[in-house]
This record gives C-alpha cells, structure tokens and sequence, in this order.
C-alpha cells in the first residue's frame, strides 16, 4: 500500500510485549521473512502505546536522516496470557496486528509527539508473575491482570490533557480533526476521553473494541485501517491518536493518515 519494496526498509519497530521469547527479538525474524536484508530491527515494550511510541521513533529516525523508510508494526497474541478465569479481562483481550511505513514527505505528517511514564503504578497492568517466578515456584504460563477502576480514572483524567498537549503542539483545534483514534481499551473510556476532550459529531471516533477486543498495541493501526479501508473517513486524514497502558506508559501524536 506505500508503494515502496522490501529492500527499501531500512528499519523495522515492533511493538509487542507477547514475543514468547525474552531474546531474540521478534523484528530481525520479520525482516528477514519480508526480503528486508541487513535493515535494523528490534522491538520495543511499551504495551498499549507501543505503537505511538514506534510512530514517534520513527519519524525522528526519517526527519534526522538514519532511515528513509521505517516499518511499524503493532502485534499481539494477548490471549496466550489471558486468565480465562478472569472476569476483568478474559472477555476483553484479543490478537490483530497492524502496521504503517513511515517515510519522507514534502509537508509534515506527523505532528510532535507527547509522550511519558508513570512508574509509580506500575503494577496497574502487569504480568501477575515474572518469569522468575514461574520458573522457581513451578506457576505455569503468566497472565496478564489489570485494576480496571485504577485504570480507567487514570486514562480518563490523566490522559485528556496529554491529547491536548498534541494537539496545540500540532497547532491543530479538535474541530479540524477528522478522527479520533484512542487505543481500544474500554468503550467507557473512550467516551469520556471524547467528553473531556469536548469533540464535535463531526469527528469520526473509534470504537473498534466491540469488534477486536483490546489487541494491545495493534489496536490503533487495526481501527485507523478500517476507517479508511470502509469510507469512515477519506484518505489524508487528519487524526489524533494515543496509545496508554501497562507501564504506566502514554504517547500521543497528531497524524495525516495515508
């Protein structure tokens, strides 16, 4: 769909944090698997804002000159650490992958990122047991468990301000945007994060979730994609995405869609 060939990628990101291998990364395998010979690969961990956080690398890796094409990938197999006993999260997660080639452009595409951490919840979303821990104590596989209401006041009131920052750094007002696209945790979320924000009807939302479940850092490429792929919003349009999750980490960035 970009139009440019494996051997023109100089560089593959993939944001996972379901690779069942702790090393080797996920990335060099698929460049290999693509043609993408001697590229620079690796992946990077920052669950549900992975994928604005490849987004934010890569543009600075094409604007400063290291690469001219980037691959971003966003892939999960959340179920193989879903606690199908677990009623907070069992019915929620889900596997899809997405991804964007990122390359240069005569005008800017992809506005300031505004991203960051909150290590003080760290154990909000998180893997119920390290390795180590299921390695000595015989645990069998990990899951992954979330505080929902934790979670939620912090993405409600904790990233509307963060949306706004990129926006006014894109010099962009929400009545210019063509679509809202938030990482695919929670409906509820998702609509008051559109509340906050104060956005107009006249902006496409996603709300793909009640189709792909939460895909961690696949679900902002996987709505993007559908938005275009079904006339939701035409090509070139101008979006707000941002991804939040387990960390506590956040990136968001203002967008031309392909």
């Amino acid at each position: 769909m970009a139009g440019i060939t494996a051997d023109q990628i100089d560089c593959i990101v993939m944001a996972t944090v379901s690779h069942p291998f702790q090393t080797p990364a996920c990335a060099p395998l698929l460049a290999t698997r693509l043609g993408a010979t001697g590229a620079a690969a690796f992946d990077i961990s920052a669950a549900c804002a992975g994928y604005c956080h490849g987004i934010a690398l890569a543009a600075d890796m094409v604007r400063g000159g290291s690469a001219r094409y980037v691959l971003v990938v966003g892939v999960e197999r959340l179920t193989d650490f879903t606690d199908k006993t677990d009623r907070s999260t069992a019915f929620i997660f889900g596997d899809g992958a997405g991804a964007a080639v990122i390359g240069p452009s005569e005008t800017p595409g992809i506005g300031p990122t505004v991203w960051g951490s909150d290590g003080a919840q760290w154990d909000v979303i998180s893997q119920r047991e390290s390795w180590i821990d299921v390695h000595e104590r015989d645990l069998g596989w990990p899951h992954i468990v979330m505080q929902g209401q934790t979670v939620f006041r912090w993405a409600v009131w904790g990233m509307a301000p963060v949306a706004k920052r990129a926006l006014e750094l894109a010099g962009v007002t929400v009545d210019q945007l063509d679509a809202f696209i938030p990482h695919q945790a929670n409906v509820r979320i998702i609509d008051a994060m559109v509340k906050q924000l104060k956005i107009p009807d006249t902006v496409a939302i996603a709300r793909d979730i009640a189709y792909t479940g939460n895909t961690s850092a696949a679900s902002i490429p996987l709505a993007a994609e559908r938005m275009l792929r079904e006339g939701e919003i035409p090509s070139g349009s101008l979006a707000l995405q941002i991804g939040f999750g387990a960390g506590l980490a956040y990136a968001a960035q203002v967008v031309v869609l392909p």
